[in-house]
């Protein structure tokens, strides 16, 4: 359960919005460098298992984004985590690959926005498919009976200015069980699962300005401005 709207536009920086949903008491970060051996990478950080749903490379302006697939294979024993993508992604782009094993992990959509490009890998447990997305709004959901959100948001956000507007669609939601909900919340095998965090992304080479909020529905989002070397 988890959103990113992506709007492409000839080789300007992509325009992104990532809403996070995951189990309501998973403690994380806010954005910020937490990896010292990665020191151009911002992002939140999963206390957890140390990686991220959302990372950028300051210096590069790519950032990368990754969705858990529930409805497909869970993780095998040992197999690596799903937030160590987004750092991967961020940090070698289109060659991530190189430098992970997917034998044995969960299922995800990985997101990768670079200036002028928007790739997507989707690995269902077995096979791994990439994708060259077009020019225009791009909805990624979870998948499954999620896809139907896509279909239900895409033409509100191209039709929308951003960042501004597109916080304000979500700040108008409020937590929903439905698969098409931009803000949840839900019961499954007796866990609560819900919308934890939010944050429009404007990265580009050499900056990086964030707005986001854990309560993205309720109230004013904080900003956080990070620029390549400091």
């Amino acid at each position: 359960m988890c959103t990113v709207v992506v709007r492409r536009s000839g080789n300007r920086p992509g325009e992104v919005l990532a809403v996070r949903d995951e189990v309501t008491g998973r403690e994380f970060d806010d954005p910020g460098r937490w990896w010292p051996e990665l020191p151009s990478l911002v992002g939140g950080r999963d206390r957890v298992a140390g990686g991220t749903w959302c990372a950028t490379d300051v210096g590069t302006g790519v950032t990368a984004l990754v969705l858990n697939r529930f409805h497909e294979r869970t993780a095998a024993a040992g197999a690596p985590s799903r937030g160590v993508l987004p750092l991967l992604g961020a940090g070698h782009g289109a060659a991530w690959l190189d430098h992970v094993a997917l034998a044995g992990m969960a299922g995800f959509l990985l997101v990768l926005v670079e200036p002028g490009r928007l790739t997507s890998w989707e690995f269902d447990g077995e096979r791994l498919t990439a994708t060259e997305h077009p020019e225009g709004t791009h909805v990624f959901t979870s998948g499954g009976s999620e896809d139907r959100k896509g279909e239900l948001w895409r033409g509100t956000f191209a039709a929308a200015a951003f960042p501004g507007r597109w916080r304000d669609l979500v700040r108008e939601q409020q937590p929903a069980p439905e698969p098409e909900a931009l803000v949840v919340r839900r019961e499954r095998e007796g866990r609560v699962y819900g919308t934890v965090f939010a944050e429009t992304i404007d990265a580009r080479p050499g900056r990086l300005r964030l707005q986001y909020s854990r309560q993205p529905w309720a109230g004013a989002w904080e900003t956080a401005a990070f620029d390549a070397g400091g």
